[in-house]
Order: structure tokens, then sequence, then C-alpha cells
């Protein structure tokens, strides 16, 4: 997802910071880049991260669930998540999708990096669904439906790209806020 310099862009689930580095170059000196971890772990370990790069000034951290966005509205740009959303369970994804929406800007960008189940019949996707079941603490995602999500919470999906990661099936979507 391309980012702008000045804008603010969020980060949901950022992990180990690898992305949110990127961000944070991408939005400049004028931008700024903000990211919401569930993970307090993960949270010191993306703060070393950037104390290393001289990004700290243009990145805000919070520890949080991406249920409740610890944001006011409107305030983003761009939002951006990769392997986060089909954490969840799948009757909480409509809920997340609107909490997004609810700080995007209207027309603001949201990018989704995440493993699909849309077309996939493959005997690995239901290999990796039955771990999923089995062990969830250790195979904690699962493949889901995410263009069809994203359309029933009235996203505009502008562009939808598939890839494999490994041999896994994944989906790459920008939509824009609707409202």
């Amino acid at each position: 997802m391309d980012t702008s310099e000045a804008e603010n862009v969020l980060e949901i689930g950022f992990g180990s910071g690898h992305c949110l580095k990127r961000i944070a170059e991408s939005v400049g000196q004028r931008g700024k880049a903000y990211g919401i971890d569930i993970s307090s772990g993960m949270l010191e370990v993306t703060k070393r991260r950037l104390e290393n790069t001289g990004l700290v000034g243009r990145v805000e951290l919070c520890c949080g669930d991406a249920a409740r966005l610890l944001y006011e509205d409107n305030p983003f740009d761009a939002t951006f998540t990769s392997f986060t959303l089909e954490l969840f369970n799948t009757l909480e994804i409509p809920n997340i999708l609107e909490e997004v929406k609810r700080v995007l800007k209207p027309k603001g960008r949201l990018g989704i990096a995440s493993m699909t189940k849309e077309n996939e019949q493959s005997a690995l996707v239901k290999l990796y669904e039955w771990a999923h079941k089995r062990w969830p603490i250790y195979v904690d995602c699962r493949p889901i439906y995410l263009e069809q999500s994203l359309i029933d919470a009235r996203y505009e999906v502008r562009s939808k790209e598939k890839v494999k990661l490994f041999v896994l099936p994944l989906e790459i979507i920008i939509a824009f806020n609707a409202k």
C-alpha cells in the first residue's frame, strides 16, 4: 500500500515492527506512523527495532486490542494489517472492520495481507484449518474470506492480488472506506 509524506498511517497488529518501520520511512518528516498490538512483548521488540533506525519520533506505539481501537474518530489516512485479521474469531471480523472504518478518514485506505480461503479447496488449506481447530494455541490463524468480509462491511475493494507464501494462499487487498 503506497503512503505519501504527511499522512497518518496506523498498523494494526504490528508484531515485530518490520512493516511499521517501512511505514514510518514512507510518511516522511511531516507524517506519523502509529502501531497497535495486543502483545506488550511485541511492543518492546518493536521499540528496540525502531531505536536503531532514528525513526522513533515518527512512530507512536500502543498496546491495545483491535476490537477497541484507542483512537478518536477519523484520524488516519490509511490503515494496514498483515496476518492479523485471521487471528480473530469469524464472528469478530465484522466488528474489527467497523472499528477500522471508524478510525479511517472518509475515503481512507485499508491495506490487508491475509491467508485466504476464497477459491481454495486444496488439501493444504483443509489441513491448516484442521490444525487450527485442533491446536489453536500453536496454529493461531486460519484462512478467511477476506474480500467478502470487506464487501459485507461496506468497503470499496480497489485492488486484489492472490499470491502464495510458501504454499499457503494469500490475498493482498486495498480497499477504501466508502463513507
